[in-house]
């Protein structure tokens, strides 16, 4: 996740992501959950941390409120995958099944079981995502493809191109450019939740925003492909437009829109899965997981649904929490709301 979406669990206070991060506030010294229900403060005083220990180090104090360094897990199956987390978040090359078995003590078939379980994903497929977020983030800061291939944990150039398309989106090099040479067409609209802007290339929807303004929302695209070539309009979009109006009135309950977002399998799974939830139903996040077979991956469903994007084509808003409140929503919880009982209202003429 990046920090955007950090923010945005913790602006809603989304219990959700408790135990996946603690924030901290460099104003106070104290670092909370993100459902700590303190007054929030401003942005550019928040720190985020993977752990309590790294806020710890860092020299912050744990919260008298919500107590992010308390509440041990009753399931000790959490520690265990927690445990593993960390060994393979700290070393490079990420270890295999074995090594990471053998290290934590259980067999190689109950840790594949119980990590999947409480994850949605495999130790495999959890190190190839680390790997993936830290080759991007080397890359967008400035390093070299070569070094950031290394220090990312890729044994050789040819790993990283072999599944280049499918983990980063792009290619290493599009990616280090910012998108350069890549051909994105949009345009925005005005509808009954604001404004609306959809992004495409060749391939499919890359992009749906809702939002305010023009500017806004521009600028959101622009931020995910900073060198790309953007230019609003084109025919190909009059349609994905159309199609996205009709369906905030009722008149195209259905959108099977092609898309071209980059995704882990995991969140694909989850994606393909709200792509099925019908017009004016809602799921719970532990209904998501369950259907997905991950019952345990509750809070990796809300995180899959907090990074979609591509509004309404992949409804992330039917999703709630398991007490009925709304939990949380990319483009405002207001607008959640409102698509909720204008689908409800129309389903049921």
């Amino acid at each position: 996740m990046d920090e955007a979406e950090l923010w945005r669990a913790v602006e809603s206070k989304d219990a959700a992501f408790d135990g996946l991060f603690v924030f901290a506030v460099t104003s106070t010294g104290v670092y909370c959950r993100p459902s700590c229900p303190s007054r929030r403060a401003r942005r550019d005083r928040v720190q985020f941390f993977r752990l309590p220990e790294g806020a710890e180090r860092a020299g912050f104090r744990s919260c008298k409120r919500c107590k992010p360094d308390a509440a041990p897990s009753p399931d000790p199956h959490v520690e265990l995958v927690r445990k593993a987390c960390r060994i393979i978040e700290s070393r490079q090359p990420a270890p295999g099944l074995d090594e990471l078995s053998t290290e934590l003590g259980i067999s190689q078939f109950h840790l594949q079981r119980v990590f999947k379980r409480i994850a949605g994903v495999t130790p495999r497929q959890y190190a190839r995502a680390r790997r993936v977020d830290e080759f991007k983030e080397r890359v967008k800061r400035g390093d070299s493809i070569v070094g950031a291939m290394y220090d990312a944990g890729y044994g050789s150039s040819s790993r990283l191109y072999e599944s280049a398309t499918e983990e980063l989106g792009m290619t290493p090099a599009e990616l280090r450019r910012g998108g350069r040479g890549m051909q994105i067409n949009f345009a925005t609209a005005a509808c009954s939740l604001g404004r609306i802007l959809v992004g495409a290339t060749e391939k499919g929807v890359c992009a749906v925003s809702l939002g305010e303004s023009d500017k806004e929302l521009e600028s959101m695209l622009k931020s995910e492909y900073p060198e790309a070539k953007i230019t609003r309009g084109g025919k190909s979009l009059d349609h994905s437009v159309a199609l996205l109006l009709d369906h905030l009135q009722g008149e195209q309950p259905h959108l099977d829109l092609p898309i071209d977002v980059q995704a882990t399998a995991f969140q694909r799974r989850v994606w393909e899965e709200l792509r099925k939830i019908p017009y004016g139903d809602t799921r719970s996040y532990g209904d998501v997981a369950k259907a997905i077979g991950s019952p345990s991956s509750v809070r990796a469903v809300a995180r899959a649904c907090a990074t979609n994007r591509v509004a309404l084509v992949i409804p992330c808003h039917r999703v709630i929490r398991e007490d009925k409140s709304l939990g949380g929503y990319k483009w405002g919880l207001k607008r959640k709301e409102k698509l909720l009982k204008n689908e409800s209202a129309r389903a049921q003429r």
